[in-house]
C-alpha cells in the first residue's frame, strides 16, 4: 500500500513538474515526464501514461493558433512521414520496448539539450522543404518508437523554419500531436495498453493541467529564457544519467 501510495506521489509530482515547464516555457512536458518516469517505471510504461496528458495539452496548443490550415498544407507531408516511421519502427523493434530504449531515451534527451544550448540556428531554404520534412519527419517517427519522445529532430526542424513565433507554437502543437495519436497506435498495436493506465494517465492528465496554470501563473515573474536555459541543463543531466543506467 504504501508503496503504490509513493508510486502515484512520484508520478503526480513528475507531470507538475513536467506542467509547469510547459506552462513557462511552452513545451516540454513530453521530454521531461518521459524523462523523469524512466526513473519510477519501464519506458513502455511510462509512454502508456504519457499519451493521455499528451495529448490533451498538444491539442490546446494547437488548437490555440490561427494558422492551423497553412501550417497542415505546408507541414503534411512531414506529419505523415512521422506516422509511417513510428508504426513501422515500432513493429520492427517495439514500440518503446527494444534492448537500447533507455540508452536511446538518454541520447535523444540529450542531445535536444545540447542543440538547443547551442547558440548557432539553422536555417532551412523553402525549396528544400519538399524533401526534407519527409525525411524529418521519418526520423522522429523512428525515436518516437524507440524512446517515447518526439522532439528530435522536429524541433530543430521546426525551429529552422523560421516561422512566426505564435506559427511555431502551433506548429509544434500539430507535430506533437500527430506524434502522439502515433505512439498511442503503435503501442496499442504491441499491446500496451491495460485498465490500471487509464486512473495513472487520468491522474496524471490534472497534475499536468494543474503544473501547466502554475507555470502560466508564475511566467511573468521569471525569465522564461533564463528557466529555459537552466531547464536545458537539466535535461541533459538527466539524459547523461538514462544513457549510463541504459549501457550499464
Amino acid at each position: 500500500m504504501a508503496q503504490h501510495f509513493g508510486s502515484l506521489a512520484g508520478l503526480t509530482l513528475v507531470f507538475v513538474l513536467a506542467g509547469f515547464v510547459k506552462g513557462v516555457i511552452g513545451m516540454g512536458l513530453p521530454t521531461v515526464a518521459m524523462g523523469f518516469l524512466t526513473l519510477l517505471m519501464p519506458p513502455a510504461e511510462a509512454a502508456t501514461v504519457l499519451v493521455l496528458p499528451s495529448f490533451v495539452t498538444n491539442v490546446w496548443q494547437l488548437i490555440a493558433g490561427p494558422r492551423l490550415a497553412a501550417l497542415v498544407r505546408r507541414l503534411w507531408t512531414m506529419q505523415v512521414a512521422a506516422v509511417i516511421g513510428t508504426v513501422v519502427a515500432a513493429r520492427w523493434l517495439g514500440a518503446v520496448s527494444s534492448v537500447g530504449t533507455l540508452a536511446a531515451l538518454g541520447a535523444a534527451l540529450a542531445l535536444y539539450a545540447i542543440t538547443s544550448l547551442m547558440p548557432l540556428r539553422l536555417d532551412v531554404p523553402p525549396r528544400h522543404e519538399a524533401w526534407l520534412g519527409p525525411l524529418v519527419g521519418g526520423a522522429t517517427g523512428i525515436v518516437t518508437a524507440m524512446t517515447g519522445v518526439f522532439v528530435m529532430p522536429a524541433v530543430p526542424y521546426l525551429q529552422a523554419l523560421r516561422l512566426a513565433p505564435e506559427d511555431l507554437v502551433q506548429a509544434l502543437g500539430l507535430s506533437f500531436t500527430v506524434s502522439t495519436v502515433a505512439l498511442a497506435a503503435a503501442l496499442a498495436g504491441d499491446g500496451r495498453f491495460e485498465w490500471p493506465h487509464a486512473g495513472a494517465s487520468a491522474l496524471a492528465l490534472a497534475a499536468s493541467l494543474g503544473g501547466m496554470w502554475l507555470g502560466q501563473a508564475v511566467r511573468t515573474r521569471m525569465h522564461p529564457a533564463t528557466f529555459r536555459r537552466w531547464f536545458l541543463v537539466g535535461l541533459l543531466l538527466l539524459g547523461a544519467h538514462l544513457m549510463l543506467r541504459g549501457l550499464i
